[in-house]
């Protein structure tokens, strides 16, 4: 588009309809959605911070000759009718993987997507959050103050309501010219894989000792510390569950951090911690300070380790020199390559090949240039066009690798030889 001065959006073109809340009013939706055609875009707020786990509290949808639909979650938490409305159409997101898991949790399944923020990445835009991509594309402004929102109250205002309506309001129209984008830049095949491993991509995996994962924890140094980090996460996470709440909000990871490093043997010096000395700490603590004491009567044999579960894969890059130099080398040699794909392709490294598969390969590779290259990231699930685009930059980097050691080998005998006559 040309550089014109950004239009702000306040409303939905249409105006913000009533949100759906009954059954009877989602079969009406159902029946105008099925009786539209075209793609569908879609969205979902959650209450982050608020409440406990990722549920969808508000679903939004807009289709061409449909209109808007928002749909309470909560009072409809069933909604395999208004998939099934839907048919095989394309759903247009906004960052899906966010969304997806959401989606599935209230029985909707889509066919196919098109991801926006993906497509934009993809095309080398620096900034790819929908506000962003909705200015650059289409010259309006978005507004995004209620983005953080407890989305689980009700009624919801109507401001929130405008504010859910818009991002599904653009959606269509900024479909439509990134895949003009895409294909200009011959990028399309490329980000259909893309959407299809994200839409097939299966739930993320249970994080082995989630606890570890408290924010500050990292400046513990002793296994005692990590026990009472872990009891206190456990007790903490019980509680939020069962009260649907945040566990930020059950209590502070700075709290837990500070009574780890404080050790109190008692209820009285765990409130004299300055952590634990605001009034809403303060008079919980008495509900708190048996999980710190039962952390504290564990003997050192029941300690967690202070490394944490051993990691399936190679170690951190930086000990690589020490620990494996060839593969050092052909992790430098293969950035190098990869690098100049980037700039070449004006994809970002990451959506190019996934970093972990690029790591793993340079650890494990020994032989088999690159035939071994590709199948090797097809099991780390590389898209094809990530595939065939840099397998060969990598194969080639490997080797060269190879070379340059054999040709030092070689050059190192040479030099012994000579040292002997």
């Amino acid at each position: 588009m040309t550089e014109t001065e950004s239009v702000a959006l306040t409303q939905p073109a249409d105006g913000v309809p009533p949100v759906t809340e009954t059954p009877e009013a989602l079969a009406e939706v159902c029946a105008r959605f099925a009786a539209a055609t075209g793609p569908v875009a879609a969205d979902a707020e959650r209450a982050s911070g608020f409440r406990y786990g990722q549920a969808t509290y508000l679903a939004q949808f807009k289709r061409a000759g449909a209109g808007i639909a928002l749909i309470d979650t909560a009072a409809l938490p069933d909604l395999r009718s208004f998939g099934e409305a839907l048919g095989d159409a394309e759903w247009v997101f906004h960052a899906a993987s966010q969304d997806l898991p959401g989606m599935r949790d209230l029985g909707l399944a889509p066919a196919r997507i098109f991801d926006t923020e993906l497509a934009a990445r993809l095309l080398g835009w620096p900034k790819v959050g929908l506000a962003s991509v909705v200015d650059q594309e289409l010259g309006l402004v978005l507004a995004k103050e209620h983005s953080a929102q407890d989305w689980s109250t009700r009624p919801l205002p109507a401001d929130w309501l405008s504010y859910a309506a818009l991002d599904v309001d653009v959606l269509l129209e900024l479909r439509d010219g990134l895949v003009t984008h895409l294909e200009k830049a011959g990028k399309l095949e490329w980000a259909r894989q893309e959407f299809e491993a994200v839409r097939l991509a299966p739930p993320a995996e249970p994080r082995v000792d989630p606890w570890r994962r408290t924010s500050g924890s990292h400046l513990l140094r002793d296994a005692r510390s990590l026990a009472i980090v872990k009891s206190l996460w456990e007790a903490r996470d019980a509680e939020a569950r069962a009260r649907d709440i945040s566990p930020g909000r059950v209590l502070r990871d700075a709290a837990i951090v500070a009574a780890a490093q404080a050790k109190p043997t008692s209820l009285d010096a765990l409130v004299e911690v300055p952590e634990w000395r605001s009034r809403g700490t303060r008079r919980r603590a008495a509900q708190w300070y048996p999980a710190i004491a039962a952390a504290m009567a564990l003997g050192d044999d029941e300690l967690p380790d202070k490394r944490g579960p051993a990691a399936d894969g190679p170690p951190q890059p930086r000990m690589w020199k020490d620990k494996r130099p060839d593969a050092h080398e052909r992790l430098v040699a293969a950035r190098a390559g990869v690098a100049v794909l980037v700039e070449t392709l004006q994809v970002p490294a990451e959506n190019l090949l996934q970093p972990d598969a690029l790591r793993r390969a340079c650890w494990e590779y020994r032989k088999g240039g690159e035939e071994w290259v590709r199948e090797f990231l097809a099991t780390r699930g590389a898209r094809q066009w990530q595939i065939d685009l840099t397998s060969p930059v990598l194969a080639a980097a490997f080797e060269g690798v190879a070379e340059a050691a054999q040709a030092a080998k070689v050059a190192a005998a040479a030099e012994a030889a000579e040292s002997t006559r």
